[in-house]
């Protein structure tokens, strides 16, 4: 299929699916979406994504024109068409990762790199069933994890006089560190191990974990910066203990300068 020819070409920059590794099963994400999910039975896409006529060399259609067309029969002529209603449906929060994991990844040789996204836990929380953080930074040089929690500028739970909703949700995303730290390493271990036989790249396996997430706040513009988030974000007291970095164009963001935040 070609997108399996794609993920073997992707290099650095010019990377367009990220794969990450789920249970007996592999996600493939492109620009904020989940382009296929693989398993045991083939690819899968959601319908939404799929529900594309195919062409036939022009861009309009009329009202008699779509008698003559036809819904695409198979992904491999559909890839590309596919690949646009992913994007398209994408959320703001998720096209802004989709920047970092697109450039930063396993894949891109950098000391360090996206490992994953979207991971998820079962909750110790009862009134959320699953904690789901937006990705996982891997330091190849000291083999080390850091999980990031990423926020829009417009997103209602960084904004408080008060405690932020975001606040509990770290929290809740490191006390998961806490309680798994063991589980979550040896997890990424074999990780590690699987990308590396599919890709054939050199890449070391985790010893660590930070146990601090990093909540990256994005998409704002110098005058943001100057006035609301200075007044709510970085005066704000419940921030304190909390590592959050501020970066308004995500497309400019470095892995490196995100990983060593402070608190």
């Amino acid at each position: 299929m070609t997108i399996i020819v794609e993920l073997n070409n992707c290099r650095a920059q010019k990377e367009s699916v990220f794969l990450a590794i789920r249970n007996n099963k592999i996600g493939l994400y492109h620009k904020g979406g989940l382009l296929f999910s693989f398993d045991k039975d083939g690819y899968k896409t959601h319908l939404k994504y799929a529900a594309v006529i195919e062409s036939n060399g022009k861009n309009y259609v009329s009202e008699k024109d779509i008698l003559s067309h036809k819904l695409l029969t198979n992904f491999e002529t559909g890839y590309d068409r596919i690949k646009e209603n992913c994007f398209m449906y994408s959320g703001i929060e998720a096209a802004g990762v989709s920047e970092i994991y697109h450039r930063h990844s396993y894949m891109s040789g950098n000391d360090i790199v996206v490992l994953d996204i979207e991971v998820s836990f079962t909750s110790y929380n009862e009134e959320n069933k699953q904690d789901r953080i937006d990705m996982l930074l891997y330091n190849t040089t000291t083999q080390t994890l850091q999980f990031v929690e990423a926020k829009h500028y417009s997103n209602k739970e960084i904004w408080s006089t008060t405690e932020p909703k975001v606040i509990n949700q770290i929290r809740r995303y490191e006390n998961q560190i806490y309680q798994r730290k063991a589980e979550i390493v040896s997890e990424y271990v074999g990780y590690v191990e699987t990308i590396k036989e599919i890709f054939g790249i050199n890449l070391p396996e985790p010893k660590d974990i930070d146990p601090k997430v990093t909540l990256l706040i994005f998409g704002f513009d110098a005058d943001q910066l100057k006035g609301r988030l200075t007044e709510l974000i970085k005066k704000n007291p419940f921030y304190k203990g909390t590592k959050v970095y501020l970066r308004g164009d995500v497309k400019k963001l470095e892995t490196k300068t995100l990983w060593n935040t402070k608190e």
